[in-house]
């Protein structure tokens, strides 16, 4: 469970690579203010988001308890790596099933969000993001940062 400003995200625990102290990204040129810039992760220079602008959210980011959750790409490209995400505080290991968890009916999911659904876990909620819309959004924003650059 990735703590957001406004947000939970719900995420498999094999996606994250690692969670490091937020050391403000790099700014890189680019239209999608979702985009937040590059960080050094395993001495690469990796893509963070902020998944809650994406969504169309206006959000502050980089607060004390920032942190950046490397996700692991699921991708079987050649091209992809790993990204990060901003989130807000330490993520939780939390034990999913059948008998804690069922799909929102009430949340819709906007056209463009990288969202599959939104679960109820007992006294929570958590979006379920789409991981491979996610980097193909990424991918795509940095191949139309570089024509630009």
């Amino acid at each position: 469970m990735i703590p957001l400003q406004n947000e939970r995200l719900l995420v498999p625990r094999s996606c994250v690579a690692e969670v490091v102290r937020d050391s403000l990204p790099e700014s890189e040129a680019s239209d999608s203010e979702w985009l937040c810039g590059c960080i050094e992760w395993n001495g690469k220079n990796i893509p963070v988001v902020s998944f809650e602008r994406l969504c169309g959210e206006t959000v502050v980011t980089g607060g004390g308890r920032s942190r950046v959750v490397v996700f692991n790409s699921i991708s079987n490209s050649t091209e992809s790596r790993p990204y990060g995400v901003l989130c807000e505080g330490f993520p939780q290991m939390v034990r999913v099933n059948a008998e804690v968890t069922e799909i929102d009916t009430d949340y819709n999911v906007q056209a463009g969000m990288p969202v599959l659904c939104q679960l109820r876990l007992i006294n929570e909620q958590a979006l379920l993001p789409a991981l491979d819309e996610l980097e193909v959004l990424i991918s795509e924003s940095q191949v139309a940062s570089n024509m630009l650059s």
